[in-house]
């Protein structure tokens, strides 16, 4: 693969694009620089930014991990506004080879290389080798993903849209707050509430439900909020950390994820104190007759100066992904 070096990485969300460089095979991902979305009009002006200000030469092969599923050549992204043709970027860029790929089977790639100083552990025994892993992570949205082990040590990641699937409560008072998003949106997913607008769609559903007018907040001021003592944030940050825990516990029954489970996304690292003082662990073993299958599977959150699903992506294009 070393006609496809030096490399264009990324890791795009709906709000932030992050790109990086891979100079050889064995090199280490570098020069990585966080974009604002919204301030490119698409993805291929970002593109062209970075490789002028920070690549060293032009990229003979792109990889990109974006917050979309990819089906076919057409991408247009759910919580962005960036809409491009894999092949017409591929032209416009000069690239031997791009590779595309959504932006959680990317971080399933790195999961088997990440290491102890990436993760915090939220309790659980530990990893079962060759097992499933599963992966999962609230950012501008909910990605889902897992990484089945294959003969010889090999992965393979499994894709998918589960972030979008339906959320449930688990008492009276969660039912209250996904009655209020239904009047709002009609099917109440998991991202709805596992997602930064998430956060502000609890704290406003707490506020309905007191009786009381809430503000309009973006995310970072739910965060704050909490931690000077509002208790509807605080509220907010405890219904996050319990439908998390509901959701991964789904997600690891379904996949039989006795590697582990790994949450990924921007919010989470923000939360470590909270998911361990919170329901988060109760939840994601309160499946009934499999709590005690669950209580074997340990949960980690990753929190990593670089994005994983940087070399991910890399792991990606070397696949043929």
């Amino acid at each position: 693969m070393t006609e496809t070096y030096p490399r264009l990485l990324g890791d795009i969300g709906g709000t932030n694009a992050r790109f990086a460089w891979a100079e050889a095979p064995e090199a280490p991902v570098a020069r990585c620089v966080n974009y604002r979305c919204a301030d490119y009009p698409t993805i291929a002006d970002a593109i062209s930014s970075y490789v002028t200000e920070h690549a060293p030469a032009r990229p003979q092969a792109a990889a990109l991990g974006i917050a979309n599923p990819i089906d076919g050549d057409q991408v247009r992204m759910t919580n962005g506004h960036w809409s491009f043709s894999i092949q017409a970027l591929k032209r416009e860029m000069g690239l031997q080879r791009l590779s595309v790929v959504n932006d959680f089977t990317a971080l399933a790639l790195a999961l088997p290389s990440l290491q102890p100083s990436q993760l915090h552990a939220l309790d659980g025994g530990t990893p079962v080798a060759g097992e499933p892993l599963a992966v999962l992570g609230a950012g501008t949205g909910l990605g889902v993903a897992g990484l089945l082990p294959l003969p010889h040590g090999a992965w393979r990641p499994l894709s998918g849209e589960g972030g979008h699937a339906s959320l449930a409560g688990q008492d009276a008072f969660e039912d209250a707050v996904i009655a209020r998003l239904r009047q709002r949106f009609g099917h109440v997913s998991a991202e709805r509430a596992l997602s930064g607008p998430g956060l502000v769609n609890l704290y406003q559903a707490s506020a309905e439900i007191a009786g009381l007018s809430a503000p309009e907040l973006t995310p970072p001021e739910v965060l704050q909020r909490a931690d000077q003592g509002d208790a509807l944030a605080k509220q907010a940050i405890a219904l996050f950390c319990s439908f998390l825990g509901s959701v991964a516990g789904n997600l690891a029954l379904t996949l039989g994820a006795r590697g582990g489970v790994y949450i990924g996304g921007g919010i989470a690292p923000r939360l470590l104190r909270e998911l361990a003082q919170s329901n988060f662990r109760t939840r994601f073993e309160g499946k009934g007759r499999f709590a005690s299958y669950l209580s074997t599977i340990p949960c980690f959150v990753i929190d990593a100066a670089v994005s994983p699903a940087l070399d991910g992506a890399s792991r990606a294009l070397d696949l043929g992904l």
